[in-house]
């Protein structure tokens, strides 16, 4: 895997930062053992304060970190999946995704075309002065029919990308906002487009937490063509 995607992830960087805090809390909590052992309660008092400070410090680290998994930084147009589509049977498609960290994934989808949603997490004033950029992470890609009554009465597939579960931020947020006070959600629109046989798309996601979706010039081209 490319360090530069990893590092791209905010669960990479806080669980870096969580390790780094807890080597030092283990440096401290040598240095507290030999305090006692010297005779230096006051000395002691001042590392186990340390210690203490730089525990909560790694519990938090590793806790956001984990909260996070899913969410990437997001710059002024970031690339967040490539779909090769291959048709199986009438509305009925395999698709694979490739994300842009060098890894794919397999899925089916029902229907006429693919939907992608995305969800865009920015922050109030105050943590957008500190520098702390938007984030986001794929939320569900599902299958979308032309013909309205296909829509409510066919087959529907839909595929959730929510790798943190219960312990999301966005989760975390609304159910104790006071918690997490600077966070400013929005959800990114989602985006569509007609499915057809060794069709090939790119999706990238804008700065303003819009989705943008294009075909290939090839896939362009049969989604043009008449049936």
């Amino acid at each position: 895997m490319d360090w530069t995607a990893l590092l791209r992830l905010p669960t990479t960087i806080l669980l870096i930062l969580a390790a780094i805090a807890l080597f030092f809390t283990l440096v401290q909590l040598v240095a507290l053992r030999q305090r006692l052992h010297g005779g230096q309660p006051v000395a002691a008092a001042g590392r186990a304060v340390l210690v203490l400070v730089a525990f909560a410090l790694t519990l938090l680290l590793a806790g956001m970190g984990c909260a996070l998994r899913g969410y990437r930084l997001l710059s002024e147009e970031a690339p967040v999946v490539e779909i090769d589509a291959h048709i199986l049977s009438p509305q009925r498609w395999s698709l694979v995704l490739h994300w842009p960290d060098g890894s794919s994934r397999q899925l089916e989808v029902a229907g006429d075309a693919w939907r992608l949603e995305a969800v865009v997490l920015k922050w109030k004033s105050s943590a957008l002065l500190a520098g702390l950029p938007p984030l986001y992470r794929l939320d569900r890609l599902s299958g979308r029919y032309d013909d309205p009554d296909d829509e409510a009465h066919a087959p529907r597939t839909v595929t959730d990308f929510n790798e943190a579960g219960s312990f999301d931020l966005l989760d975390l947020h609304k159910q104790y906002p006071r918690w997490v006070p600077d966070v400013d959600v929005l959800f990114g629109s989602g985006v569509y487009l007609p499915l057809v046989d060794q069709g090939h798309y790119t999706v990238s996601l804008m700065r303003t937490g819009a989705l943008v979706a294009r075909p290939d010039e090839a896939t362009e081209q049969r989604i043009a063509q008449p049936f």
